[in-house]
């Protein structure tokens, strides 16, 4: 009889502690993340950026998460439906043809021996935006629910907007579009889960147009990374500023493959061409720049045998045309990359689709820049040439070019090679893409950056910590140099 009762009791208490592990474990599951947010100053009282999703750590979307905010089409795409008021820039013929193939441009049918495939495009140099935006569209793990995203993904065309207006004197034209843009972010219920820190966008035009620091007519850009709500927003570009809230992806380039067999037959097409130049530069010369890198190079390359130069001004050779510029960097070994109007420049990455290794003489060109793309190794892939003052350098770049052994030459273009899907963007129309390229990079670079922000709320730490500092050092020599 004592028995029985015993196992009675027994059996009750467990009955209750079941059940109660269970409600438990029910109530957890329920509980509503998105109640959380940031006080007004930016301090954490509760908020989401712990639990971005309610899936299974193991998902693979898990952490991957990325939301595309929903917002007027004159933001976008009304810029395209208007690409006649869109020029390509001094020489005012419309954007239009450009927007063809969900952005890639028109396909190149006539290679001339050059290109191999069906991959190839006249693709625009400022097309970034839309390229990217259509290839977001395929990304395996969007969502509907805002509350669930990683990263939430703006889709303005910044680039896009503010050429119509670069040489415009009025300042008020050229930041109407950047204001209004940022009063409707900042209004959304989005904004307030992490105050935008984990917004981003992508301009098509170098960060430098976004900047302008004073309110004179003459001053270059538009105001709109200056206005304080897009201080907490990241911005992707062609060219990073000196800002750590802008980072630096590759330009497009022609080739945008579908798959990996066609990256791996481009590959082996760079591997076995013959190269008869020792170096090549191809751009045009700067008469208003005086004293300039670009005039030493010029100079320096028409003084040589060994240097191929194609001049790209007025007068020259058309530079616009991928068959005659691809062929270049197709039959050279160096290729040279010295500043322009700006630090960067899109023939970094034809050379580099060329098998051309590039060689550069600012560290703002490229090292400080695609952080995300090149192998952290600079050595491993270039040759550094620091020219800090064009008027006094009196060094040699054929001899320097010379004194490359081929050894390190064929280890340098066989790395150059390996680059190569790195800095491609795949086919935006596609959706079997078995490689990973500049696009995946990117995204994967602005989750950790997203991340890490997440990483210091839960360390009890200021989430803008950093976020949007100068970084005054980035386009300085080394004492090295």
């Amino acid at each position: 009889m004592e028995e029985k009762l015993f196992r009675t009791t027994c059996s009750t208490d467990l009955c209750f502690a079941i059940f109660t592990s269970f409600a438990l474990i029910w109530i957890f599951l329920c509980f509503d993340y998105s109640t959380f947010r940031f006080s007004d100053n930016g301090v954490l009282i509760a908020s989401s950026v712990f639990s971005t999703n309610k899936l299974p750590l193991h998902h693979p979307c898990s952490g991957r998460y990325l939301f595309i905010h929903n917002i007027p089409s004159r933001f976008n795409l009304d810029l395209i439906r208007d690409c006649q008021s869109l020029t390509r820039g001094t020489d005012k013929s419309d954007m239009c043809p450009y927007f063809q193939n969900s952005g890639l441009g028109p396909e190149i049918e006539d290679s001339r021996g050059v290109f191999f495939n069906s991959s190839l495009f006249k693709t625009n140099q400022f097309l970034l935006e839309v390229i990217f935006h259509n290839r977001i569209k395929q990304y395996e793990c969007l969502t509907n629910d805002s509350a669930m995203a990683s990263v939430i993904y703006v889709p303005f065309y910044a680039g896009l907007d503010i050429s119509r207006h670069l040489w415009n004197p009025n300042i008020s034209a050229r930041d109407s579009s950047a204001r209004d843009f940022v009063r409707l972010i900042s209004e959304k219920p989005e904004w307030k889960k992490m105050f935008g820190r984990d917004h981003f966008f992508v301009a098509g035009r170098i960060s430098w147009d976004f900047r302008r620091k004073t309110d004179e007519g003459s001053d270059w850009g538009s105001i709109l990374r200056f206005l304080p709500e897009s201080h907490n927003m990241t911005m992707l570009s062609i060219e990073a500023s000196s800002w750590k809230n802008d980072f630096a992806i590759p330009y497009p380039t022609y080739f945008h493959p579908s798959k990996r067999s066609e990256v791996v037959e481009w590959q082996n097409l760079m591997r076995a061409r013959r190269r008869p130049h020792l170096f090549t530069f191809i751009g045009a010369p700067r008469p208003d720049l005086k004293d300039s890198v670009r005039g030493m190079v010029i100079k320096q390359c028409r003084d040589s045998s060994l240097c191929k130069f194609m001049d790209c001004s007025s007068n020259g050779v058309n530079c616009d045309d991928p068959i005659t510029t691809m062929k270049a960097f197709q039959s050279s070994i160096f290729c040279l990359q010295p500043p322009g109007d700006s630090y960067t420049r899109r023939s970094i990455f034809d050379s580099i689709l060329g098998g051309c290794i590039p060689v550069f003489f600012n560290p703002g060109t490229a090292y400080s820049q695609y952080l995300w793309h090149f192998p952290e190794n600079q050595t491993a892939y270039s040759v550094y040439i620091p020219v800090r003052d064009a008027r006094i350098w009196s060094g040699s770049i054929e001899g320097i070019l010379k004194g490359i052994s081929k050894e390190r030459e064929s280890a340098m273009r066989e790395e150059v090679i390996r680059m190569i899907p790195r800095i491609v963007y795949a086919d935006p129309r596609s959706s079997s893409w078995d490689f990973e390229d500049a696009f995946d990079l990117a995204i994967k670079g602005i989750l950790e950056r997203v991340e890490d922000v997440r990483r210091k709320i839960r360390e009890g730490r200021d989430p803008g910590e950093g976020f949007d500092d100068p970084d005054d050092f980035k386009y300085t020599f080394s004492s090295k140099d």
